[in-house]
C-alpha cells in the first residue's frame, strides 16, 4: 500500500510537471539569413520571408498566389483616381495595443521613404488618409490599376512603437545604419520575436494577440531558423533530423533526399528569373582593361555574350534539369509573358566571334564578374560556368563571388560592371519588373534597381502608361510593346527562370509557394 501511494504520488508530480499539450517546435534552415528585420528596408526574398511572420499587409497572396485580405477585408477603386480599404476590426499589435488605420497610413508613407526598398512598388501613391479608424483611402497619380497586388509585400507597422523606438524612416541598408527595427520587430502576424542573432540564429513564438488563430489554429507554436551556408551541412542536418524542413537543398542532393525514409519534397516553377546584368551606361567600365571606352555599349559585344551562353549545359549541369531556358527576365506565372518572348537566341560562338571583332574587340577584353555565393540556386557555379563559355569569344572574366550581404550593398552603390542577379515578381505584373529594372534611374523611386544606366525614353514613357491604363487590351499591348524594347537592348542577359525543391521531414504538412517564401502559418506538425 506505501509503495502504491509512492507511485500514485509520482505520477500526480510528473502529470503537474508536464504541460498539457506538447509545444510543436519547427526548425528550418537556408543558406543565408534575413538581411533586416525592418519590414521596409531591403526587398530581398527571404528578407521578406521572414517580415511576413512577423507583420501583415493590407492583402496577401494564398499558396495558390490569389489576392486574399489580410488586415484588408475589402478594398475598391473609388473615382478621381483613389482605392478604399475596409480594415479588419478588432486586430492587435503582438503587444496588445490596437491597430488602426493610422498605422496603415504611417507604414505607407514609411514605406515611400528615401531610404525605403520598396518605394518604387508603389511610387504611384500621392496620399494616404484614415478616414475613420477602420477606413484608409490611397490616392494615387492618376488611376492604378494594380495597387492592390503592390500592396501584397507592404508590410504594416505600429506607428507608436515606431515612434517610441525612433524608427520613424527605414534603415538605409547599403550605408550599414543599424536601428532598433534592424533586430526588433513587432507586428499583428502569427509570430513574434524571441531570439535575434543575424547569420546565427532567429527564434519566433506564437504571437498570443494574432487575430488569425480561428482561421490557422493548428501552426507551430515556435519557428527556428538557422542559416547553414555549407550545402553538404544543410543536407546533414535534414537527414539526421536536426532540422524538419529546408528549403534550398543542392540539386545534386535532391535524389537522395526523395529517397531517405521519412524524408520528402516539393517542387515548383518559380516566379524568379536569374540573368546577368551589364553596365551599358557608363562612359568606361570600372572594372575592366578597356580604357576609354566601354564595351558593353556596344550592341554587337552584348549579342555576341548573349549568343555564347550555352544555356543547354547550365541547365543541365549545373542545375540538373531545375530551370527553364528565359528570353525575358519574368516567368510564365507573371502578367505579359508570352512563349514568343521567352524565346532566347540558339548558341553561335562562331556568330559571337564575328560579332566581338566587327565591334573592334577580336581578342576580347577583361572584365570584373560580380556573383552572390548564398542566393539563388547554385548561383556561384552559374557564374563559374559563365566564365569558361565567355572565353570561347576573348572574354576574360577575374569571378567574384561573395556572400549576398556584401553583393546587393556593392550593387546598389552601383559599383559593378557586370554582375548575376534574380528577380522575383511578387505583383504577377510586368509593370514590377519594367519599374524596378528598366526604367531610367533616377535616383529616387523609378528604376531603383536598374544598376545598368540602360535609359531609354520610349520604354520609360510605356512604363509610366501602362502603370495607370485602366483599359486591359490598351493596357496589354503596351506591355508587349515595352517587353519588345526591353528584350532588344540587352543589358540583361536572361538564363533561365528557377524550379524550386523544398525538402521536409513528413511530419511536416505545408503548401509550396512559387514565391519561394515559405509562410508557416500554413503549416501543421504532426
Amino acid at each position: 500500500m506505501k509503495l502504491g501511494r509512492i507511485i500514485a504520488a509520482t505520477a500526480i508530480a510528473m502529470s503537474l510537471a508536464m504541460p498539457l499539450a506538447q509545444a510543436k517546435t519547427l526548425r528550418w534552415a537556408s543558406v543565408g539569413d534575413a538581411l533586416t528585420l525592418d519590414p521596409h528596408s531591403q526587398n530581398e526574398g527571404p528578407t521578406g520571408a521572414m517580415s511576413q511572420h512577423i507583420y501583415d499587409p493590407l492583402i496577401q497572396r494564398d499558396p495558390q498566389l490569389r489576392k486574399v485580405p489580410n488586415l484588408a477585408l475589402s478594398w475598391k477603386p473609388l473615382e478621381g483616381d483613389a482605392w478604399e480599404f475596409k480594415l479588419r476590426p478588432d486586430v492587435k499589435f503582438s503587444d496588445g495595443t490596437p491597430f488602426t488605420a493610422e498605422d496603415v497610413v504611417f507604414s505607407i508613407n514609411r514605406a515611400l521613404a528615401p531610404s525605403s526598398d520598396f518605394k518604387t512598388y508603389i511610387a504611384s501613391i500621392k496620399e494616404v488618409k484614415a478616414i475613420d479608424p477602420l477606413t484608409v483611402v490611397i490616392h494615387t497619380n492618376g488611376p492604378n490599376p494594380i495597387l492592390p497586388d503592390q500592396l501584397t509585400s507592404i508590410y504594416i507597422m505600429s506607428k507608436a512603437w515606431a515612434e517610441k523606438n525612433n524608427v520613424v524612416k527605414p534603415a538605409s541598408y547599403k550605408d550599414k545604419e543599424e536601428t532598433f527595427a534592424v533586430r526588433n520587430a513587432m507586428g499583428t502576424g502569427p509570430f513574434t520575436v524571441k531570439q535575434r542573432d543575424p547569420d546565427v540564429k532567429t527564434v519566433l513564438v506564437k504571437n498570443p494577440n494574432y487575430w488569425g488563430k480561428a482561421q490557422f489554429p493548428n501552426y507551430p507554436d515556435e519557428v527556428v531558423y538557422t542559416p547553414i551556408k555549407e550545402p553538404s551541412t544543410r543536407v546533414a542536418a535534414l537527414i539526421s533530423g536536426q532540422i524538419d524542413f529546408l528549403l534550398d537543398a543542392p540539386l545534386q542532393d535532391i535524389g537522395r533526399i526523395k529517397a531517405t525514409a521519412g524524408l520528402k519534397t516539393l517542387e515548383t516553377a518559380q516566379v524568379r528569373s536569374i540573368f546577368f546584368g551589364l553596365d551599358v551606361g557608363s562612359p568606361e567600365l570600372k572594372y575592366s582593361d578597356v580604357k576609354g571606352k566601354n564595351p558593353f555599349a556596344d550592341a554587337r559585344v552584348r549579342e555576341a555574350m548573349y549568343k555564347a551562353i550555352d544555356i543547354g549545359a547550365i541547365r543541365s549541369k549545373v542545375m540538373r534539369g531545375f530551370a527553364a531556358p528565359a528570353g525575358i527576365i519574368t516567368p510564365s506565372a507573371v502578367h505579359g509573358w508570352t512563349k514568343e518572348l521567352d524565346q532566347r537566341p540558339a548558341l553561335d560562338i562562331a556568330g559571337a566571334k564575328k560579332l566581338m571583332a566587327d565591334a573592334g574587340y577580336p581578342n576580347g577584353f577583361k572584365v570584373t564578374l560580380d556573383c552572390p555565393n548564398d542566393r539563388y540556386n547554385n548561383d556561384e557555379a552559374i557564374c563559374q560556368a559563365a566564365v569558361g563559355m565567355l572565353a570561347q569569344i576573348g572574354i576574360t572574366i577575374d569571378l567574384q563571388a561573395r556572400s549576398k550581404t556584401l553583393h546587393f550593398p556593392k550593387l546598389q552603390k552601383k559599383d559593378s560592371s557586370f554582375y548575376l542577379l534574380g528577380w522575383g515578381v511578387p505583383t504577377l505584373d510586368s509593370h514590377y519588373v519594367f519599374s524596378f529594372l528598366y526604367q531610367t534611374h533616377d535616383g529616387k523611386a523609378n528604376g531603383a534597381w536598374n544598376f545598368t544606366g540602360l535609359s531609354n525614353k520610349a520604354l520609360d514613357d510605356l512604363v509610366v502608361a501602362m502603370s495607370k491604363e485602366t483599359d486591359a487590351a490598351k493596357r496589354d499591348k503596351m506591355i508587349a510593346e515595352a517587353w519588345k524594347l526591353a528584350r532588344g537592348s540587352n543589358a540583361y542577359l536572361p538564363l533561365h527562370h528557377q524550379v524550386i525543391v523544398w525538402s521536409m521531414s513528413d511530419k511536416v504538412t505545408t503548401p509550396i509557394f512559387a514565391t519561394d517564401s515559405p509562410n508557416f502559418k500554413y503549416a501543421v506538425m504532426k
